[in-house]
């Protein structure tokens, strides 16, 4: 199942080398990046649970708009 490869430890870790790597902005829930790897560690089996139970229900998506020619 494809949504199994994305929630695997090795997926999760990957993407969030890369948050870390791009010094990534927070979202809209105000947490710096560098709290982030802890906050995972704590909750990712329950997060993963409700994802895979479909109960999960993430925070909007901070907009920010780049301006185009």
């Amino acid at each position: 199942m494809l949504l199994n490869q994305i929630l695997s430890r090795q997926n999760m870790l990957l993407a969030l080398k890369r948050v870390e790597q791009n010094k990534g902005s927070h979202g809209v829930d105000m947490m710096p990046v560098q709290n982030l790897r802890q906050h995972i560690l704590e909750n990712w089996p329950s997060i993963k649970e409700a994802i895979l139970q479909g109960t999960y229900e993430p925070m909007p998506v901070r907009r920010v708009e780049i301006p185009k020619p």
